[in-house]
């Protein structure tokens, strides 16, 4: 038995967990509360795609004259070799079949249906590579194949990493929904209903709480809420996550609490807490709280107690979860994306909330971007290492809004102190903290990507976001960034309000040189989306943007609107999308942008060599006194050697350094050679970092003109070989 079940509904994530039942258990340890988590996704989708239940679908759909389209027909023609190796895929899928990779790689071994007709045309953005990521693109693909027969014949709402996700987006009104749940329940509710009940006999929880992040989780859950509803009505049941916390905070509609008896807001630690305490213990304290009460919603918040700080919650706790069962999937020939959805992922939080927090798109005004608070880089780094023994995973993915770069820093040295082995991604603002030597910390820390938000790709619009950063040091940043093999991602935004179409084709011609050049890796262009949150939704007038308003009784959060430009910024959809899928893959670079577009656009007014002249005309190099100075390297071996010139004799150091790659001399004065052989050993990360200042002051008790060794060709050499000014 159990206290409380903790639920992610269907569909999140294929490769790894959704992290906020991890979350909240590590927490619930804390004080000793008993939970259990599920991820209900993953444990229906294995049941989904095995061997047994697609028959079964077959059998449907067949029965129900519901094969028409010629991909249908196509794929319920081949059923038996669609049925043959899906369990044995699945299973290479989860890490536990390597070797089937090859079979999987061999002509017509998987049976193809439309979504492999992409196959010629992906071959060149796949090039050579390895025979895994091939199989796992193909055995992807294949499941698509499925998926799209589940939709056509079976239930129109499946998708991998949703479900029914039009239902929750923009309900504005709960009727569609609230009509749909009173509907029988379908294939796709009846496996999620019989895994769920499954659970709640073997636990016989008081309290279930379901964490809700997106659209496409709402139906699941309250379908899961009304079984248990209906068949263990002494269950309390609640809800929180990502989608109550934007899109809930009006709620109106009394019917919703049909399902639920608590929707909380915003950090779920002291809610969870206070709503266990009032199912258990009968007590009547509340922390952002929705109830129903003498038949009338009301919303409660009669705790004066403060949300706990972030070093008080604990480590999240992965116990429960299938780890071993989650599957890794290659979707597109994306690189950020495949670290989305190929492997498994340890989530972690470097700060709750952002430190920038003025984005004006940005839902800046919720507590969860507006509650900026950071974490010890030795707490985050003894939570890793508690993550690595539970779960047997090195990877982590920090989810934060915007992780700060002094953090990152002191991430970073504390990873290398304790001599961790792990492989880390994060998204950032591309600010100018982010020197070449802070990116090549992070780099040797094991950070192997970076996303970050270049958004409009113009000055004039970036002002208007309040981004804080210009074209041209985002080019400097991810040039950075790049040179230290560090992956680069890049958000793209067009249709930002009073957007002018010269202004899209000039972001476009920006996006083109980045790639050109080299400095952006991957990118993902997304329409503006006016949510009622953000400061344009709080002030649409001074954006110049009219929204339209509907009657709230549900979910508040996207608003549709005009633009006073007029532009129906949606024609560039395709247009961009494709061309920067060419972009990303080298091809396509020195075509004319007039190209990609099947509509006459005007011609970029940015000159052809923009980006790579922001990355000529760097600042001059100016080191603070108070910057940390590090030594990544090897302690060297040395050699002293006399040199005699006009009967003067002079003893001079060789100090010999390794690297996992080479190995490189330096010489320099004996005593100066003595004094930096000493110095190098007090810059390890293991000691406590030294000032540039400090080090100036030191050398110069002894020698004199500092800076002309320092600049010197010597001092240069272990610059660029792990001697970082932070």
């Amino acid at each position: 038995m159990k206290d409380l079940l903790l639920i992610t509904p269907p569909f999140t994530q294929l490769n790894t967990p959704y992290p906020a039942t991890a979350y909240l258990k590590g927490f619930l340890n804390t004080k000793d509360i008993s939970a259990f988590q599920m991820d209900l996704g993953i444990e229906v989708i294995l049941e989904l795609f095995s061997k047994k239940t697609y028959q079964e679908l077959f059998e449907i759909a067949f029965q129900n004259e519901r094969i028409v389209s010629d991909n249908c027909k196509r794929i319920y023609a081949l059923k038996s070799y669609y049925l043959k190796p899906l369990d044995d895929v699945i299973l290479f899928l989860q890490g536990k079949n390597p070797t089937f990779a090859r079979q999987i790689c061999t002509d017509n071994f998987l049976p193809q249906s439309s979504r492999f007709e992409q196959l010629d045309d992906m071959d060149w953005a796949f090039g050579s590579m390895g025979i895994q990521d091939k199989a796992k693109h193909l055995a992807t693909l294949y499941l698509e194949d499925l998926s799209d027969f589940i939709i056509a014949c079976i239930d129109p709402n499946f998708g991998f990493s949703r479900y029914a996700e039009r239902l929750g987006q923009s309900a504005n009104s709960f009727d569609e929904l609230y009509g749909e749940l009173q509907d029988s329940t379908t294939f796709i509710d009846k496996i999620t209903l019989k895994i769920l009940n499954e659970q709640l006999k073997e636990y016989q929880p008081k309290l279930v709480c379901f964490s809700v992040p997106f659209p496409g989780n709402l139906y699941s859950a309250f379908r899961c809420a009304q079984f248990i509803r209906a068949n263990y009505p002494k269950i309390k049941i609640a809800m929180g996550g990502g989608f109550p916390n934007t899109e809930l905070r009006s709620v109106k509609d009394v019917r919703v609490f049909e399902f639920f008896d608590f929707i909380s807001l915003d950090d779920g630690e002291l809610p969870i807490e206070l709503i266990y305490n009032s199912v258990l213990k009968g007590e009547t304290q509340f922390k952002r709280t929705f109830l129903l009460e003498n038949g009338d919603i009301q919303y409660k918040n009669n705790c004066t107690k403060s949300d706990y700080k972030q070093q008080e919650v604990g480590t999240p706790d992965y116990a429960d979860l299938l780890l071993d069962q989650y599957i890794s999937v290659i979707e597109i020939a994306n690189p950020m994306h495949s670290l989305w959805s190929d492997g498994r992922w340890n989530k972690l939080t470097m700060a709750h909330g952002c430190y920038w927090g003025k984005c004006t798109f940005c839902d800046i005004s919720l507590d969860y971007i507006k509650i900026y608070e950071p974490i010890a880089a030795s707490i985050l780094v003894d939570r890793m290492e508690t993550l690595i023994e539970q779960t047997g995973e090195t990877g982590f993915h920090f989810v934060d809004e915007a992780a700060p770069p002094s953090l990152m820093k002191a991430l970073a040295l504390e990873i290398i102190k304790r001599r961790l082995t792990v492989t880390w991604w994060t998204n950032i603002r591309f600010e100018k903290n982010f020197t070449q030597d802070l990116c090549l910390l992070l780099k040797a820390s094991g950070c192997i990507a970076i996303s970050g938000g270049l958004e409009v790709a113009s000055d004039r619009l970036l002002k208007l976001i309040d981004k804080g950063v210009s074209v041209a040091q985002v080019a400097q940043v991810t040039r950075n960034l790049t040179d230290a093999s560090i992956m680069v991602h890049s958000y793209l935004m067009y249709g930002y309000p009073t957007q002018t179409i010269q202004e899209t084709v000039d972001s476009l011609e920006m996006v083109r040189q980045f790639f050109e050049v080299g400095v952006l890796q991957s990118g993902f262009w997304h329409q503006f989306a006016l949510t009622a949150h953000s400061p344009i939704g709080l002030n649409p007038k001074e954006y110049g943007v009219v929204p339209n308003y509907k009657d709230i009784t549900f979910a508040n959060n996207d608003i549709d609107f005009t633009d006073q430009t007029g532009i129906d910024h949606s024609k560039f959809s395709v247009g961009l999308k494709k061309s920067l899928f060419n972009f990303m893959h080298g091809i396509g670079l020195e075509l004319p942008l007039q190209d990609w577009f099947d509509f006459k656009i005007p011609r970029t007014k940015i000159s052809p060599d923009f980006i790579e002249n922001c990355l000529n005309s760097n600042s001059p190099f100016n080191i603070k006194p108070s910057a940390k100075v590090v030594w990544l390297g090897t302690i060297p071996s040395i050699r002293e050697i006399s040199k005699s010139k006009r009967g003067v004799t002079r003893l001079q150091l060789e100090l010999t350094f390794h690297d996992v790659t080479e190995t490189y001399r330096i010489r320099t004065e004996k005593e100066k050679g003595l004094w930096l052989l000493d110095i190098l050993e007090k810059l390890s990360p293991t000691n406590k970092p030294l000032s540039f200042g400090k080090i100036k002051t030191d050398f110069e008790i002894h020698f004199e003109d500092f800076e002309l060794f320092w600049y010197a060709k010597s001092v240069n050499v272990l610059r660029a070989h792990g001697l970082l000014v932070l």
